[in-house]
Parts: structure tokens; C-alpha cells; sequence
């Protein structure tokens, strides 16, 4: 690799002072420890790789094993190939320390074990973000390294004692976030770990137990914290590993999982699940927004999700007649009391359709109970219930397999059914919700649907669960032919061999089921995002519904949840705090986090985007920015939106542009065209805003042109047609 031979610094003549060996001479050598180390970690986790993926598939939980660390290997070969050196981030030297403590994306060591990077989630790497002049927890200076192309183009250095001051060149303690703010963006979110403030570190390192709301204004760092806490407590808390059902990060729309899919991998965390609330059932793909707003708010309650029950419950009703049933040993009759005993044998939370099969079996055993005679194995009677129509079809009407879709389209084109599920509802309101294509999907009909599917449950379970059955079956038949003729193949015939010992325990049931690998056979394709979840992280979690929250509790029933939002981005407005938020919807153990600087929105841009969300919200969070771009809101004509592109693009060479509020103009790699509500959660260098009067009265065109305004980082221009 070229770096062991070539400088890992490549510093700009104007910063020359900063090249003297005696400031970066340590860090050379360290340099060449980690590019020296990086080689060899590479090429022995390429072997260990190589090896796994030639070694035997095995059975059971070994099959599992190696498929984890199969993924464990790779991703952290991705990492290491991906970064290099530019795996350090900084290095941290504490008051009573000779030696730096250098801070990395992932930990590393060198063949004799000494530490060469301390990956940043760990304890010991908090300093390196959370140490301030007030308290600088320990330490006596920090180093900040600016990477470009593999190569250090700055460095900054703060220091937090005297005696940190000898051999550090630069002494401004924002110098390195500062210069970071104002660097253009790009289609993906760009790296902004090593520039991690106090604040933000603060929410990224609190603990998983309960809700933690990070609630603060644009450009305050919501989605870098709730990114890194995503990442950090994968490191952190045993209890949210993979194998206690990991985490889940919920993004408000898909150009906002498109812009910040870099950013998990980057920080050494490629197992978190990302999706939006759309992804979650299946027929999000194609749903429609709800035209009647007060249709969406009928269907937006938390009551409406709980009426799926009534409504399922409706399809679990036992017989009332009583039935005999014949079997060729004997007729046994089966009365009413018999079938309601059977419909309680699926405990409380067993999914719909898997019940069906415990109620089957619940049934069997009443009537092999019952019946006269003693020569008859239960597999035998099982067989020939399962031939007796009038009692599978009376089974069928009275427990039937459900879709969840009919199950929800029913409540929209059978009013009887709908005021039977959701009786408080008024006339009125039963006739507005009800309509012609009862499965025309909405948005607003994606948390039902949900809901019915996870109660309902897999309507193939059983059929699969029978198939599976019989290929064990199968496979343990001809295990039991190899294992035949491998005794009769052996002729050990001396009773004295301890060979005859070991050959006949091959007939033992047990050895034979280990032979069987189970994991070989069909099996449905897991649904991934169907949970359940240790930790679920929300971001612009302000918009969601009391159903669509049903969503997302019914997948983590730990209650472990960072949300993060700002309730005066809420574009159907947000009356109630947070803790009145959560606790209506049932998260009743929650602290709030606010963050209340503006680290991206220069303060020309929020001196006019201020009064617009204050003249609908008064109290609304607005952040103080702390930068100044000395470039003023440019206001303009519709007319002036193609020379003001022009001429910005060919000012800059770099970055980003965005313009939101006009549907129909064309997007090029380096100028976006959005809507209002798909800009939020995203940052662009110039934002053209175009007509945003246009964007709607009251709260939610007031909201729409708040987040408009503060997407930008450098430039606001804003366009009308009058």
C-alpha cells in the first residue's frame, strides 16, 4: 500500500507551519503502526473469510453461527477496505499522559496487541467529543484531522491546560467545526464523526431503557445524533444485539434512507435495519394519500387500529350445534361446550390463522378422548378426521383462514361490520369512511392492514408447517435406508468389537435427527422488518399518527425508543408536549433531549425563516445559529430561476443545489426538485424556493415554508411569480 511509503499528511502551503516535523512527527510513525497493522488485519480476515465460506454448511444453531460471523468478517473487511487510514479520526492526550490515545471508526490493534485506534463508541473515546473548557474531563489537548482522498489536508488542535500548549499549532477550539460547516454537500450526507459536539455526544451515549426524545430545530444535529445513536448502542448494549432482535431506524420518506445510507456503514454499523413507515406493509408500495382529510383523521386514531381485534375476533365463533362424527372405530358425538373448550386452546397473542391448527388439534384430543376402543393410534384418528368433510368445512366457517387485506377492506364496504368493530363511531362517519373500491389503498390504511397482519398471522403456516413435516419425514426415512446399509456393509459379527457398539447406536432416534439438516429444507422468507425490535429509532417522528405509532410498539416490545423530532415541523400541527404525546399513545417512560443550536442554517437565512413559523406558532423551538454565510436572502421572479441556477453552478464546482415547489422542473445530478414535505430531513447548498406562498395556509403551509427556508446551508433565494 502507498501510504507506508508516502506521508499521511498533505497539507496546502498556506498551512506549511502545521507541516513541522516536531507537531506531526508522532503521528507519522503512528500512521505507519495503522497502515502496517491495516495489511495485515486485511489479509487475515480475507483468510478467515475464505475459510468460512469453504468450510461445511454443518446443522442447526452451527449453521447460524457461521452465517453471523460470516457477516461480522465482511463488514468489517468493507469498513477496513473502505477507509484506510482515514479510520482515525483524532487523537486525545489526557493531563497525565505521555502518549496520544488515537480515536478511530472501528478499534485496531498491531500484532503484539498494544491499541492502535480506540473505536469511538467506546468509554474511553468520550472525551475526544464530549470534553469542553469547562470540562475538559481529563485532558490536555485534542487533535481533529481533516481527510481528503486518504490524506490529512489540516489538522486542528484545542487545548485544555498549560501544559498542553507546547507543539500544538492551532489553538482555535472551533476551528475544525467551523471550517466543516461551511464545505459543500453532496448527494449523500456527508462525514461529520469527528466534529461531533458535546451536546450531540451527550444524547448519542445516553442509555436504551424507556423513550428518549432529541427534540430540536433544523439544523441542530437531529439526524447526525440519532444516526451515531443508532451505532453506538449496537456497541454498547448487549441487551440490543442481533440476537435480542437488533435495531430498527424509521426515516420519514425514501430521499431522505437514499441521503443518509453512507453514513451507518461509515461508522463501523452495518446491521441496523433502515426503512420507512411505507416499507413496513406490503401494499405501502402503491398507496395513495388520503384526498379527504377528515377521513384520515377517523382512520389516524389509536381506537381505530385496536378495532382490528373486534374484528378478527368476529371469525373465532364456536359452533353452537352439536355434531356427530363418524370414524370407522365408533361415533362420537361433539357438543357445543366441546367446540368452545377447543376455540380456547390458542393462548392470548397467538396470531389468527396459526391458531386454527391448535384449535384442530384441541378438537382431535376431545374426540380420541371420547371415542370407544383401543385400536387406534391418535396419528391414525388424526388421519381419518382430517377425511371427514362436514367437520373440516364446520371448522372452516367457524375459524377460516383471513387475508388481513379482506379483513380491512371489509370495514370499508360492510357498514354493519364497521359499526360492529368501531361502535363509537357516528353515522356519518361510517358513511364517510365507507367507499367503492374497498381496496384502493391509502397511507392512512397501512397501520390497519398492519395491524390485521400481525394478528392474523401467516395463512400458509400451516400448510407449510404439514409440508415440513413430511420432508423431515422423508429425509429421516432415507437417513434410516444409509444407515441400514451401512451396518449390513460393516458384517461386524464378533460380539467383542467395540465397533458393533458405536453401529448400533446409528439406529438410535436421536443420533438419526442430528444427521438431518433441517436448516437444507424450504422455509418461508423471513420478514425482516417484522420485528420484533430491542431498540426503534424514529426521526421526524413529529408527523406520525397515534396508529401509525400501533406500528411501530407492535414491533418493539421492549419500549426502547430514540425519537427525534421538532413539533414545530409537524406539518398537521403538535398541540401537546412530547411526554402528553408518547403517554396517549402508551410509551409511559420517557425523558427529553433538546438541542437548541443551529449548526447548518446560516443566521441570515433563519433571521427570515423565524417570523414565518412564529406567526403560526409562537412558542415554536427555533435555534440560534451560530455562523454567519454574509451572503443575504436573495428575492427574486419565477423568471430568474434558471439564471440563478446557471450562474451558481458555475460559481461552484462542488455541491448541491435544490428547488422545492415546482413539480414539473427537470432534476440534474447536482440540482434536486422537491416537494416541501420530501425536502425535510435533507441539506442542499443553494435552496430556490419558488412561489411558497403557494405551498398552503395555516399550519401546515407555515411548517412547509419553515422547513423549506432551512435547508439551506449557504444560500436562500426565493422566487415568486408576482
Amino acid at each position: 500500500m502507498d501510504h507506508l511509503t508516502t506521508s499521511a499528511f498533505d497539507l496546502p502551503d498556506r498551512l506549511a507551519a502545521k507541516a513541522d516535523p516536531t507537531l506531526i512527527g508522532d503521528d507519522e510513525r503512528h500512521f505507519a503502526a495503522i497502515a502496517e497493522s491495516l495489511d495485515r488485519t486485511i489479509a487475515e480476515l480475507s483468510d478467515r473469510l475464505d475459510t468460512l465460506r469453504k468450510a461445511p454448511g454443518g446443522v442447526g444453531r452451527a449453521v447460524m453461527d457461521r452465517d453471523v460471523e460470516v457477516h461480522h468478517v465482511t463488514a468489517r473487511l468493507r469498513a477496513l477496505r473502505r477507509f484506510g487510514l482515514d479510520l482515525c479520526l483524532g487523537r486525545i492526550v489526557g493531563a497525565d499522559d505521555a502518549e496520544p490515545l488515537y480515536i478511530g471508526r472501528l478499534g485496531l490493534t498491531d500484532s503484539e496487541g498494544r491499541r492502535l485506534l480506540l473505536d469511538w463508541r467506546s468509554p474511553a473515546a468520550e472525551p475526544f467529543f464530549a470534553a469542553t473548557h469547562a470540562e475538559p474531563m481529563g485532558l490536555a489537548s485534542r487533535r481533529r484531522y481533516r481527510w481528503t482522498r486518504g490524506r490529512i489536508s489540516d489538522y486542528w488542535d484545542e487545548v485544555f491546560s498549560a501544559d498542553g500548549l507546547e507543539g500544538h499549532a492551532a489553538l482555535d477550539d472551533q476551528s475544525a467545526f467551523i471550517a466543516s460547516l461551511g464545505t459543500n454537500r453532496s448527494s449523500r450526507m456527508r462525514d461529520v464523526l469527528s466534529t461531533i459536539q458535546s451536546d450531540q455526544d451527550a444524547i448519542i451515549r445516553a442509555g436504551s431503557r424507556g423513550a428518549l426524545v432529541v427534540d430540536g430545530g433544523p439544523g441542530t444535529g437531529k439526524t447526525v445524533v440519532a444516526l451515531h445513536r443508532s451505532a453506538y448502542l449496537l456497541y454498547s448494549d448487549p441487551r440490543l444485539g442481533h440476537r435480542r432482535g437488533g435495531v430498527l431506524f424509521v426515516g420519514p420518506h425514501r430521499p431522505y434512507l437514499d441521503y443518509v445510507a453512507d453514513v451507518l456503514p461509515s461508522l463501523g454499523e452495518e446491521g441496523v435495519q433502515t426503512c420507512i413507515l411505507r416499507d413496513l406493509v406490503t401494499e405501502g408500495a402503491e398507496a395513495k394519500d388520503e384526498s379527504d382529510p377528515e377521513v384520515a383523521r377517523l382512520k389516524s386514531s389509536a381506537d381505530m387500529v385496536k378495532a382490528i381485534e373486534t374484528a378478527v375476533r368476529f371469525y373465532e365463533d364456536p359452533p353452537t350445534q352439536a355434531m356427530t362424527v363418524t370414524t370407522p372405530w365408533s361415533d362420537v358425538r361433539l357438543t357445543a361446550g366441546d367446540w368452545a373448550e377447543a376455540f380456547d386452546a390458542p393462548g392470548p397473542g397467538t396470531p389468527h390463522n396459526e391458531g386454527r391448527e391448535l384449535v384442530w388439534e384441541a378438537l382431535v384430543s376431545i374426540l380420541f378422548d371420547q371415542h370407544d376402543g383401543d385400536d387406534v393410534t391418535p396419528e391414525e384418528f388424526r388421519t381419518v378426521l382430517r377425511q371427514d368433510r362436514e367437520l373440516v368445512e364446520t371448522l372452516n366457517s367457524a375459524w377460516p383462514l383471513l387475508e388481513a387485506a379482506d379483513v380491512v377492506g371489509d370495514l370499508w364496504s360492510v357498514p354493519a361490520y364497521l359499526r360492529m368493530c368501531a361502535p363509537w363511531l357516528a353515522p356519518d362517519d361510517v358513511r364517510r369512511l365507507r367507499r367503492a373500491d374497498a381496496t384502493a389503498w391509502t397511507v392512512s390504511d397501512l397501520p390497519l392492514l398492519d395491524a390485521a397482519r400481525l394478528r392474523l398471522g401467516d395463512r400458509d403456516a400451516e400448510r407449510r408447517k404439514r409440508q415440513h413435516d413430511a420432508l423431515v419425514a422423508a429425509e429421516r426415512e432415507r437417513m434410516a435406508g444409509v444407515i441400514d446399509e451401512i451396518i449390513s456393509a460393516s458384517n461386524f459379527n464378533s460380539a467383542g468389537d467395540e465397533s458393533e457398539g458405536a453401529l448400533r447406536m446409528l439406529r438410535g432416534k436421536d443420533l438419526q435427527d442430528t444427521l438431518i439438516d433441517e436448516s437444507a429444507l424450504p422455509t418461508a422468507e423471513p420478514d425482516l422488518l417484522a420485528g420484533p425490535f430491542a431498540h426503534i429509532v424514529v426521526d421526524e417522528a413529529q408527523e406520525l399518527t397515534d396508529a401509525e405509532w400501533q406500528m411501530l410498539l407492535l414491533r418493539c416490545p421492549s419500549r426502547s425508543f430514540t425519537i427525534v423530532g421538532d413539533r414545530a415541523q409537524a406539518r398537521h400541527g403538535f398541540t401537546e408536549s412530547w411526554q402528553e404525546r408518547l403517554e396517549r399513545i402508551g410509551l409511559d417512560r420517557n425523558e427529553v433531549a433538546s438541542l437548541s443550536i443551529n449548526y447548518r442554517t446560516p443566521e441570515e437565512v433563519m433571521t427570515e425563516a423565524e417570523p414565518v413559523i412564529r406567526a403560526a406558532l409562537p412558542d415554536a423551538n427555533v435555534p440560534t445559529s451560530i455562523r454567519s454565510s454574509g451572503i443575504p436572502v436573495l428575492h427574486g421572479s419565477v423568471t430568474d430561476l434558471d439564471p440563478v441556477l446557471e450562474s451558481w453552478l458555475a460559481e461552484h464546482a462542488d455541491g448541491v443545489a435544490c428547488v422545492i415547489g415546482a413539480p414539473a422542473f427537470p432534476a440534474t445530478p447536482r440540482v434536486r426538485s422537491l416537494t416541501p414535505e420530501l425536502s425535510k430531513g435533507l441539506e442542499f447548498d443553494l435552496v430556490v424556493l419558488v412561489d411558497p406562498e403557494e405551498f398552503g395556509e395555516g399550519i401546515e403551509g407555515a411548517v412547509d415554508r419553515y422547513v423549506a427556508m432551512t435547508r439551506a446551508t449557504q444560500r436562500l433565494v426565493v422566487l415568486t411569480s408576482s
